[in-house]
């Protein structure tokens, strides 16, 4: 090789060494070397696919903004009757036409518009018609199964009533968006404001400002005041719910809200001066007027399947209120109902033989202040079978099945119970809290928790005092002063809870020692629940109306009826044991146990009569059907609360309607007229239909038992017919041959009352449950 060769061998050689060495640098210096990750996650990368997204997207709504047309709209042709029928898929009844009126804007006051919009979109006027930040939200969470759309303006509203429909989907917000959109550059603001208050529901079957102006006020649109206006505008948030007719006392503070903030609004945006504001008052609302061809109790049996169903789709499809009503009323549904036609029947002839035929309001005013209300539920399934709103729809808007206004008084009791025995709750002196747990019944007795006063101290009925006196005791004669000092024992907390998961609404009602006489609101429809959850061995019961809701071939599937287990099946089966007691040997007796038609049929229940008569009950069950009965004083012009004393005038002095008397007796007519006999099947070692223990040997001669007749008359005597016993009664006379006694197995008493109870009619022992603390 020569040296020039030897030379350029030496040039390559070094040049790849050299290049060796050059890739492996970076690695001797210490430099790391980048990973997979950073290398496809560039800073430019990303900005590139961010671009390209929303390029796609850009291009995506201008594509859609070129297909979506605007389709013709007609709200009027969507509206189609709703079809109701009997379980036995018999017609109940029809909606009637739509009623809905189309006003030109120019009719209605220019402040009066611009009420609805200082409540639903204050920037109308400036706006594109689109609120995307609201629709982005709402798109968020119809995508996460959330629903209830984010926020929308008037244009949006508008397109929604008059050219699409209520369904929570993305494609249809998606429409809606695209669809207001061309809506805004086509139209004037004033006509879409003009179809948005023509095409909106306002409750009471009003579509449109004419239609809801005529049937909250009695006037046209164009004779509406500004406090009229800001009343409808603050409506179309929850109809039903903002109804001052039929609202309760929070619906009533929310529509008052509602309306000043409309109002409030106003001043805000300059239509409206501070001293015209000021002296605003809210407006006098018109009486409700029923659709035609409600009248009886079809209008409380379609109201309840309403609101039922509007309830299933907010929860499911995730509507708002308003949405859902617009949804449901006349929107061509075919719904079935639970009501069994032969119960209805039955219960509505209870109700007219055993109160409203004995009625007569020229004679006696306070007659015609008498508003009866039941509900009747099968506890197995959790149905209704039957219910009683009122006399008649067309006469008494509110139904008297759901209202919650009136205090359930002593038909609470069972729950402490239940709450005590579900939580294995002491006495203060330590001793577990059954049956047969004794209890001081001193009338006005001081309630202490742990040696300390509570500051509270209710009278027992009739001012009657008790010694010792055992918890069955205490539940057949109603005795409060028991009651009381059990809540405190078990916590009031835990009472609540207890109630809460039976069924009733407790939301804003206080944890006080005054809540164990029963005195917060409840419906007939939610007693009937807590009660069908005791005879369904403590599995959660929550009645439905409602057994099919179908709308062009599309169905809503609704909840189950019957829940998990909220009370061990002992718990349910002790306080069901302990409810006999009260039928056969307390305040139901005479009415109930008593009554010829019993035919040995095994009952449990419980009578509540609140403070001053104003509201009294019986809620009762057998084996198989539950039923609440309740009659409420409600002042006939005022709607104010008031007494029921001396209605009928058939009741000796002192003229009392109790739960003992006339609920019960409508119990006892309907129920044992549609049931057969059968026996509770209990899974407990307490209470009155528990045998008591053989009694003891003992030299000294037995307590003579007292039987109840066994040839009672037709009609129930109403003359009292005995004091308190320091014993409890022999086994009544018509217990079924075969099944547990119903005789109380509890300790007896060691102390009498002080004087005779008087108080049932024709019962002398039931209770004034509802006693009011400090009143």
């Amino acid at each position: 090789m020569g040296r020039a060769e030897e030379r350029r061998a030496r040039q390559r050689g070094g040049h790849r060494a050299a290049s060796k060495r050059r890739r492996s640098e970076p690695a001797a210096a210490g430099k790391p070397t980048k990973s997979l990750l950073r290398r496809m996650f560039t800073w430019k990368k990303i900005l590139g696919t961010v671009f390209g997204v929303c390029l796609l997207a850009i291009l995506g709504f201008v594509g859609l903004y070129l297909y979506v047309d605007i389709p013709e709209g007609n709200a009027a042709a969507r509206q189609q009757s709703n079809v109701y029928k009997f379980s036995d898929g018999t017609l109940l009844a029809r909606s009637g036409k739509v009623n809905r009126e189309i006003v030109d804007l120019s009719k209605v006051p220019r402040k009066v518009q611009l009420t609805f919009v200082a409540a639903e979109n204050k920037s109308f006027y400036s706006d594109s018609g689109v609120d995307f930040k609201g629709t982005a939200r709402g798109l968020l969470n119809t995508l996460r199964g959330r629903g209830k759309q984010g926020g929308s303006t008037i244009t949006q509203q508008y397109v929604k009533n008059y050219y699409l429909n209520q369904d929570q989907t993305v494609t249809r917000k998606l429409k809606e968006l695209v669809i207001s959109l061309k809506v805004d550059r086509e139209k004037s603001k004033d006509d879409i404001l003009a179809g948005y208050i023509n095409t909106s529901y306002y409750g009471r079957d009003a579509y449109g400002i004419q239609a809801a102006a005529q049937a909250y006020f009695g006037v046209d649109a164009e004779d509406l005041s500004v406090e009229q206006g800001a009343y409808l505008a603050a409506l179309l948030q929850a109809p039903s719910q903002y109804d001052w007719a039929v609202a309760t006392d929070t619906g009533k503070r929310l529509v008052t809200e509602r309306w000043n903030y409309v109002l409030d609004n106003m001043v805000e945006e300059g239509w409206l001066t501070k001293d015209r504001r000021t002296a605003m008052r809210f407006p006098k609302i018109k009486e409700p007027k029923p659709a035609p061809g409600l009248d009886g109790q079809k209008g409380y049996l379609v109201e309840l399947a309403n609101q039922q169903l509007e309830q299933q789709l907010m929860a499911q499809e995730g509507l708002t209120q308003s949405q859902a009503e617009n949804a449901v009323a006349g929107k061509g549904w075919t719904i079935t109902l639970n009501i069994d036609r032969k119960k209805q029947a039955a219960l509505e002839k209870a109700v007219r033989s055993e109160l409203t035929g004995k009625l007569d309001k020229t004679k006696r005013k306070v007659d015609g202040d008498i508003q009866p209300g039941a509900v009747s539920v099968d506890p197995e399934t959790g149905k209704i079978v039957a219910l009683y709103g009122g006399q008649n729809y067309y006469e008494h808007w509110t139904s008297n099945a759901t209202r919650r206004d009136y205090q359930p008084a002593s038909t609470f009791k069972p729950v402490i119970l239940a709450a005590a025995l579900e939580r294995e709750a002491t006495t203060q002196g330590g001793k577990p809290i059954t049956a047969n747990t004794l209890y001081d019944g001193g009338n006005r007795r001081p309630v202490v928790d742990h040696g300390r006063p509570v500051g509270f101290a209710p009278p027992n009925e009739d001012e009657a005092d008790y010694d010792e006196i055992t918890v069955q005791e205490a539940m057949n004669k109603s005795v409060n002063s028991v009651f009381a000092q059990m809540g405190v024992d078990v916590g009031m907390d835990d009472v609540m809870s207890t109630a809460s998961s039976l069924g009733m609404d407790t939301k804003g009602m206080p944890a006080v020692p005054a809540q164990t006489l029963g005195s917060m609101g409840a419906s007939p429809l939610e007693m009937a629940g807590i009660y069908a959850t005791f005879a369904n061995h403590g599995h959660k019961v929550t009645p439905t109306i409602i057994k099919s809701a179908e709308q062009k071939g599309r169905s809503v599937d609704m909840p189950d009826p019957v829940g998990g287990t909220v009370l061990s099946r002992t718990v349910a089966d002790t306080v069901t044991s302990v409810l006999t007691g009260v039928v056969d040997d307390g305040t139901a007796k005479t009415s109930v146990a008593a009554n010829p038609l019993r035919d040995g049929q095994q009952v449990a229940g419980k009578t509540g009569t609140s403070d001053e008569n104003k509201s009294a009950w019986f809620t009762g069950y057998t084996p198989d059907l539950v039923t609440s009965v309740g009659l409420f004083g409600e002042d006939s012009k005022t709607q104010d609360h008031v007494s029921m004393r001396g209605a009928t005038g058939l009741l000796p002095p002192s003229g009392r309607i109790n739960g003992g008397g006339y609920p019960a007796e409508i119990w006892a007519a309907y129920t044992f007229g549609v049931t057969d006999r059968s026996a509770f099947e209990l899974d407990t070692t307490q209470g009155a239909a528990v045998a008591p223990p053989p009694p003891p040997t003992s030299s000294a001669p037995p307590t003579p038992s007292r039987t109840p007749s066994q040839t009672p008359s037709g009609t129930p005597s109403r003359t009292p017919s005995r004091t308190p016993s320091q014993t409890p009664s022999g086994t009544p006379s018509q217990t079924p041959s075969g099944t547990p006694s119903q005789t109380p197995s509890g300790t007896p008493s060691t102390g009498l009352p002080t004087q005779p109870t008087t108080e049932d009619s024709p019962d002398p022992d039931d209770d004034e449950g509802g006693f009011h603390f400090g009143q």
